[in-house]
């Protein structure tokens, strides 16, 4: 049962951050937010509004930042992983789109693999290295529907997606000392709250003349549906590790671009050609194969 808890914790998560790609990628294209202002928007509410519900619970949110090893071990957190996987995936989904940015987004399975197999000096077992292939196949499927000539990413949009593979690998496997030690909530706040005030700072948000922006109420709500979905979504996806492992986390999560992909079509009128549909498809037998194979591991 614990199994399958963690294992309906990161299909949802994965949903929700997959939902948040298309809005974004919206609000990128239909106005004149940046990348640094988006974030540090969204961010920094979030984690205010997730510490002052832990706050009017009786959480004791600021005992984390009375143990030094524990607040650098947070403000490392907060800015690697936390800010890293956000930034780096809206910069990618700046740089090219919602479903491309999803996509690279899965390198990082391939990251977390290999850096749990080289931690424990032994091959992974097959069935992890054989779904991660055919999520792989179902990805490359989706992202050129199986013409190598149309695989189309520009070198800003490639880096940025390798970017985000590091940093949600990062963000998969440090944390789980800090959660365990002081809950998903309080560690997902804060690492919201220091990434965001972070990025405000070096972006120096008190000077934008991007603020205009927020006195529409069509942005404000969209903003609000990315605050909340986002939160959401970090919270079951850092909850889920409590249940199956990192690695099953990572690959588990290639909901998100199947997501994305069908809100883009739905909403943004994104076509998928027989291929990619075909991609689809091969994901999530090999998203289903995987979770009955690690039961059995």
């Amino acid at each position: 049962m614990k199994r399958l808890k963690g294992i309906i914790f990161i299909v949802i998560g994965a949903m929700l951050w997959g939902a948040t790609g298309p809005l974004m990628e919206w609000l990128l294209n239909h106005t004149s937010m940046t990348v640094s202002f988006l974030l540090t928007i969204r961010l920094s509410v979030a984690g205010i509004g997730l510490l002052t519900y832990l706050l009017l619970t009786g959480k004791n949110i600021f005992g984390i930042w009375q143990h030094k090893l524990w607040g650098r071990q947070l403000v490392i957190f907060s800015i690697v992983g936390m800010l890293g996987v956000q930034f780096s995936f809206v910069a990618a989904i700046n740089a090219s789109n919602a479903v491309v940015a999803t996509l690279l987004q899965f390198l990082a399975p391939i990251f977390v693999v290999v850096y749990v197999s080289l931690s424990l000096k032994k091959w992974p077992p097959k069935y992890q290295v054989l779904g991660i292939m055919g999520t792989l196949i179902g990805l490359f499927l989706l992202l050129t529907n199986a013409s190598f000539d149309s695989l189309l990413i520009s070198p800003k949009a490639l880096l940025w997606g390798i970017a985000v593979g590091l940093a949600f690998a990062f963000y998969t496997l440090y944390p789980a000392p800090l959660m365990k030690e002081w809950g998903v909530l309080s560690v997902v706040g804060w690492g919201m709250l220091v990434g965001g005030v972070a990025l405000g700072i070096v972006s120096r948000i008190w000077q934008s003349d991007q603020w205009m922006v927020l006195m529409e109420l069509q942005i404000v709500l969209l903003m609000i549906a990315l605050i909340f979905l986002g939160t959401v979504a970090f919270i079951l996806f850092l909850s889920s590790m409590h249940y199956i492992s990192a690695v099953e986390t990572s690959v588990l999560s290639s909901i998100e671009p199947l997501t994305a992909m069908i809100i883009s079509v739905i909403v943004f009128g994104a076509s998928l050609g027989f291929w990619q549909l075909i991609g689809v498809f091969v994901m999530l037998i090999c998203v289903t194969w995987l979770s009955i194979a690690g039961e059995k591991a």
